[in-house]
């Protein structure tokens, strides 16, 4: 009979915050609309993968038909393209300093002549390193067009000494070196940035979606009503609000997984599975933080700016910006107070690694300790659905 009950206010409870999410375009908003639109643009601004066409400056002080042919092959440079021809250092520098370009190429005066001659000449590349991944992409670029280029001219001039083609090529490179790109041989940034990026977006629109859903109901001073509906039982009252949400968020991951793993094609080379129940764990994890942090407030707009700062921290602690084993002590621990660093562990592993199951079971069970803590604000949470001191504010 007492199942019957609650299984009876379980559903009514449900029914009720279909209701109020059907009558409400601000929560279809959050829990739907914002989180596909930021999908979509995290999509579009990615879909590269690579950073391509950089402007960048050449300076031609020799003239010669070698340094056109260096000019071509940068040029060519998929990472680079060529829109200003300078005249001097100096006016490539002055259109660095407005921004018009980010890199320079110098080729000194008597480059062909010095080579001809069997000496040497050196290329000076002066790079806009603020953004260090836009430097890095461009330095890595131009210095491997120009070392084949470099290795080529050391090729054709032991050749025109009499050597065949394979000592020529063993004196220019008598050291060669084999890379085995691992687990994303394509340098594909956006495999990597999207699969980070587009679940924080998601964590954010969880956790703010839920405070919001909580705090109206104090705010409209309704928790009175959701309470009695629940039967006085807080664990109906959190759970049967929480899960039309939890359905309405697992569908956006779905739509998440699609976007990254079919769109934007990024590999999947683990099980599929644990994706799926990581995910469900990180939903259910921040809905319950959301709760927490509304338990502790009792304020719903000072719920709203502490989760969001909260939840957009995880971006610089969680090892996706910056690797935690890199990290001071201090800022490790830090980490750890987000399920979102866990969680990513897991969906690297799966995804790009294919690490065995069983090393993923450590950061299952820690995303299902973050829900065992949010359990506990269910008794101070029964505070305030019952006594309406705590109704009527934001």
């Amino acid at each position: 009979m007492v199942k019957r009950i609650y299984y009876s206010a379980f559903s009514s409870v449900i029914k009720r915050e279909v209701n109020r999410i059907s009558n409400n375009w601000i929560l279809w908003f959050i829990t739907l609309i914002a989180p596909i639109i930021a999908y979509l643009t995290i999509m579009w601004m990615f879909s590269d993968g690579v950073i391509r066409d950089v402007p960048i400056s050449v300076v031609d002080l020799d003239g010669t038909a070698l340094s056109r042919n260096i000019i071509r092959q940068v040029d060519a440079t998929p990472a680079t393209k060529i829109s200003h021809y300078a005249l001097s250092v100096e006016e490539a520098k002055t259109l660095m300093d407005k921004g018009k370009i980010d890199a320079i190429v110098v080729i000194p005066k008597d480059t062909e002549k010095n080579i001809l001659t069997g000496g040497f000449s050196s290329i000076a590349l002066y790079i806009n390193n603020t953004n260090v991944v836009k430097g890095g992409a461009i330095k890595s670029g131009l210095y491997k067009t120009l070392s084949t280029l470099s290795a080529g001219i050391k090729v054709q001039t032991n050749i025109k000494k009499g050597l065949s083609y394979e000592q020529a090529l063993e004196r220019a490179l008598p050291v060669r070196i084999n890379t085995h790109l691992l687990f994303n041989p394509y340098t594909n940034y956006s495999y990597f940035l999207t699969l980070g990026l587009l679940p924080l977006m998601a964590i954010v629109f969880i956790f703010l979606g839920s405070v919001y859903a909580f705090g109206l109901e104090l705010k409209e001073g309704t928790a009175g009503e959701l309470y009695k509906t629940a039967e006085n039982s807080i664990t109906v009252a959190i759970t049967g609000k929480l899960l039309p949400y939890t359905f309405l968020f697992f569908v956006n991951m779905m739509v998440m997984n699609l976007i990254v793993f079919n769109f934007l094609g990024t590999p999947l080379k683990g099980s599929w599975l644990a994706i799926i129940l990581s995910e469900l764990l990180l939903i259910i994890a921040y809905q319950l933080l959301a709760v927490l942090f509304l338990n502790l407030t009792s304020n719903m707009r000072l719920s709203l700016s502490l989760g969001s700062a909260y939840t957009m921290m995880a971006l610089t602690f969680s090892g996706l910006t910056f690797p935690t084993m890199a990290m001071p002590l201090i800022a490790k621990m830090f980490s750890w107070i987000f399920p979102y660093t866990f969680w990513l562990k897991i969906l690297l592993s799966q995804s790009l690694r294919n690490e065995p199951l069983v090393e993923i079971i450590p950061n299952l069970i820690v995303l299902a300790l973050f829900i065992f803590s949010g359990i506990f604000s269910f008794k101070g949470m029964k505070r305030k659905l019952s006594d309406s001191k705590y109704w009527g504010k934001d």
